[in-house]
């Protein structure tokens, strides 16, 4: 009999936890070899600092209640993604719409532009093309299976 590693053991309880939230999801869980626990959140409306918190507080007395680590023999961090960080899920990017994207395909090329429309198999980008009156518009529709990053890009 297999038995589920720390890491699947806290994505369970995270899943577990937001099935209550409906509009937040968990992105990713990390743990490093100093049992400091990363567990990364997000919300289809963004996620405020009193929700990670609040998420931070609950999940840390779930995880003591498990067993999977002895009360104090761990750290926990919630937070978001964060700015800079790829897309992960499909939710990500359909919370996305409407911004600003790079997709760095496996072969390492890339495009940047307005993320438009998601699909479970694709993305669709406007990118512009040259400046100024020979500027010129093209939609490109990027299957799933060749991209490598998709990365939202902040204006400063």
């Amino acid at each position: 009999m297999l038995t589920e590693s720390p890491i699947e053991q806290i994505t369970g309880i995270v899943n577990q936890m937001l099935e209550s939230e409906p509009g937040y999801f968990c992105v990713s869980v990390k743990i490093k070899p100093t049992q400091n626990i990363k567990v990364f959140l997000d919300g289809d409306n963004g996620l405020p600092i009193e929700k990670c918190v609040y998420f931070n507080r609950k999940l840390y007395q779930l995880i003591t209640e498990a067993g999977i680590y002895p009360e104090g023999e761990f750290s926990l961090e919630v937070s978001s993604p964060g700015v800079g960080e790829p897309l992960q899920l499909h939710r990500q990017y359909v919370k996305n719409i409407g911004r600003k994207v790079e997709v760095v395909f496996k072969d390492d090329t890339m495009k940047t532009g307005t993320l438009l429309a998601v699909t479970d198999n694709d993305i669709l980008i406007e990118q512009t093309i040259g400046k100024g009156k020979k500027a010129t518009t093209q939609q490109v529709l990027i299957p799933f299976n060749n991209i490598k990053t998709t990365t939202v890009q902040i204006k400063f």
